[in-house]
C-alpha cells in the first residue's frame, strides 16, 4: 500500500461541518488496498506547507489539499519539487486549479478519483518568489481579492458582491511589462499572469493557457473594458475573452512588471502584500499532481 496524507482546511469555502465530516467520507470512499492514509487539520496559516513538507520528506506517495485554491497553493509550495504528489479535493470558493485539471467537483467522486488516478508534471509560478499554481495579478481583479479577504461571508454571491459594488469606480493604472521579445506598456483595468486557463468558478480569463507548455499568458485587459463588459461577462464564461477587443493575450516563460504604486497583488485569489516591481516566473515540471487515469 501506498501512504497518502490529507490536509484539510477546516474553514474553507465557509463550509466548517463539511469539512469536520470529510474523514468519515474518505474512509468509506478511498480504496484501502491502495493506500493507506493519514488525516490532519491546519490550524494556522502556513500550517499545511509545514505539513505537506514533513510528508514529502517521510516519502508519502501523495498529499491531498482539501480546501480552495488558497489550500492548494499552500500544500503545493511543501510539495514542489519533490517526487510526492499532490491531489486535491475541491471544497473552496472557485477551485480554478481543480477544474483545470477536470478534478470532479462532487467531493466523494473527488475522492473515488484517487482510486484510479496517475501523477502528471505540471508547471507552477513564483512572482517575487512567492509560489502561484493558478493565477497572479495586479488590478480590479486583485483589488475584488483585497475585499474578498475580509469579507465576512465566503461564496461566489459575496464574489460577485464586491465586483457590482466597485467596478464602476475602479481607477485603472498604468503598468510596464519587459520580458524576451516583450515590451509593453498598458493602462489597464487588469492584468492576469495565468498557469492555469481560469480564475475559478469556470471564468476563463485565459482559455488558451496550458499548466504542461513551460509558459504563462499574460491576459491584459484594457481600461475601457468597462465599455464592453456584458459582453466580456458573457465571453469570460464561454472560453472566447481571448477574441474581445477589449483583451491582449502573449505568452511568456519569464517577466518583469513594473508599476506605479504597491497597489493590491493577487496569488491564487488571495491578496499578497509586493513590491512594486515583481518579477514573475515559470517553473516548468516542477510539481506532480494526481489526475483521472488516461486508459
Amino acid at each position: 500500500m501506498k501512504n497518502i496524507a490529507f490536509i484539510i482546511n477546516p474553514i474553507s469555502g465557509g463550509q466548517t461541518s463539511a469539512r469536520r465530516k470529510m474523514p468519515k467520507l474518505i474512509d468509506k470512499e478511498l480504496d484501502r488496498t491502495q493506500w493507506l492514509p493519514n488525516i490532519v487539520f491546519t490550524e494556522y496559516a502556513g500550517h499545511a506547507t509545514e505539513l505537506a513538507r514533513q510528508f514529502a520528506v517521510m516519502g508519502f506517495e501523495a498529499v491531498v489539499a482539501v480546501g480552495g485554491d488558497g489550500t492548494v497553493n499552500e500544500v503545493a509550495r511543501g510539495l514542489r519539487d519533490t517526487e510526492t504528489a499532490l491531489g486535491v479535493i475541491p471544497v473552496g470558493s472557485g477551485n480554478g486549479f481543480a477544474r483545470h485539471l477536470h478534478i470532479p467537483m462532487n467531493t466523494t467522486r473527488a475522492i473515488q478519483m484517487l482510486n484510479h488516478s496517475e501523477p502528471i508534471r505540471v508547471d507552477y509560478g513564483l512572482a517575487n518568489d512567492k509560489m502561484f499554481v493558478t493565477t497572479c495579478g495586479v488590478g480590479f481583479d486583485a483589488h475584488i481579492a483585497d475585499r474578498f479577504a475580509v469579507a465576512g461571508k465566503r461564496g461566489f454571491s459575496t464574489y460577485l458582491q464586491n465586483i457590482v459594488k466597485d467596478v464602476f469606480t475602479y481607477d485603472p493604472e498604468t503598468y510596464h511589462i519587459v520580458g524576451e521579445g516583450i515590451d509593453l506598456t498598458h493602462k489597464a483595468f487588469l492584468i492576469t499572469f495565468a498557469n492555469a486557463n481560469q480564475w475559478g468558478n469556470d471564468a476563463y480569463i485565459a482559455p488558451q493557457a496550458s499548466m504542461q507548455d513551460g509558459l504563462m499568458d499574460i491576459c491584459i485587459m484594457s481600461s475601457s473594458a468597462l465599455l464592453g463588459a456584458p459582453g466580456l461577462a458573457v465571453r469570460l464564461f464561454t472560453k472566447s475573452i481571448s477574441s474581445s477587443l477589449f483583451m491582449d493575450t502573449v505568452k511568456a516563460k519569464d517577466i518583469m512588471l513594473y508599476r506605479e504604486n504597491e497597489s493590491p497583488f493577487h496569488i491564487d485569489g488571495d491578496p499578497v502584500k509586493m513590491d512594486k516591481d515583481i518579477h514573475i516566473q515559470i517553473v516548468s515540471d516542477g510539481l506532480r499532481v494526481l489526475v483521472e487515469k488516461r486508459f
